[in-house]
């Protein structure tokens, strides 16, 4: 398989910034995973996840994914990336650790005649043997993982030599990751959690897969959220998207001024001059060539 894009060659880390200055406190995985696990199975991701359908065939072409490829999209959700990849002919596997998105994406690939396994299985431990497949995939779902280190690790067990790692991973800055850092101030995460949006950061990512990579690029895109407007996008995602639904229920009364300070981040990167809303997020096509 080849790249549409030569991958940069690894280099020495380019800013003396390790992941242990980020992350500290002992924390307890099994809950927090759990609690991860009741978050994403809440609201109903796959309402908002059919709205990025576009992102995971942007992969796709990232990667010039060639017909038979041994494909696994881990943390698939409800099957961007690979409804993507079966487009293309790839041998895929699905994975997530949310019964009810595997369904989801079933279903989907069922009403296409799509050929695809679908497995319930958890990033951190998966059921596969090394160099199982030659590209592993993940769209805005790997980085959502409990325990970073352990995940990256199966990334890269999984993967065959010279194999191919292909994510796509919000970045810090753009606008899903100010609306973590928004929902954080109300909510705040326990004590020692990694921020997700460390997968969208070029450093993490070096600490992380460089040892093991021949091969790690950055490339920068912006997928458009277009709402009718900055309420129809509220209510949206306070209904379907987990991680927003979980924070309203948890202030209960109190949600008001997380509203406000999110209804502020929306004008702020709103873009549509005619009343409804366009707002740019920035996020990390992240690929990584296994040595």
């Amino acid at each position: 398989m080849s790249a549409a894009h030569p991958f940069t060659r690894g280099r020495a880390r380019q800013e003396n910034h390790s992941m242990n200055e980020i992350l500290t406190p002992t924390i307890d995985l099994t809950a927090l995973k759990a609690k991860q696990r009741a978050t994403w199975a809440s609201g109903d991701y796959a309402a908002v996840g059919t709205t990025l359908q576009i992102v995971g065939e942007q992969l796709c072409e990232t990667i010039d994914l060639r017909a038979g490829a041994r494909v696994l999209d881990v943390a698939a959700g409800n099957g961007n990336a690979t409804l993507a990849a079966a487009r293309r002919f790839a041998e895929v596997t699905s994975t997530d650790y949310v019964p009810a998105l595997v369904a989801r994406a079933e279903e989907r690939a069922l009403a296409e005649r799509l050929p695809v396994t679908f497995q319930v299985e958890d990033v951190e431990a998966l059921s596969f043997p090394e160099n199982s497949f030659d590209v592993v995939l993940s769209t805005f779902g790997v980085m959502f993982c409990a325990d970073h280190g352990k995940a990256a690790a199966e990334l890269l067990r999984v993967c065959r030599r010279g194999g191919t790692i292909a994510m796509a991973n919000w970045t810090p800055d753009g606008f899903i990751g100010q609306v973590f850092k928004t929902i954080g101030r109300h909510v705040p995460p326990p004590p020692g959690a990694k921020s997700p949006a460390l997968w969208g950061s070029e450093p993490a990512i070096r600490e992380m897969f460089g040892p093991s990579a021949t091969a790690i690029q950055f490339v920068p895109r912006q997928f458009r959220f277009r709402y009718r407007s900055a309420d129809h996008f509220l209510g949206f995602f306070r209904e379907f998207y987990g991680p927003m639904h979980k924070a309203f229920l948890a202030l209960g009364d109190g949600a008001d001024a997380m509203e406000t300070d999110l209804r502020d981040l929306l004008t702020r990167f709103n873009t549509a001059k005619d009343g409804t809303l366009v707002v740019p997020s920035d996020y990390a096509e992240v690929l990584i060539r296994k040595a």
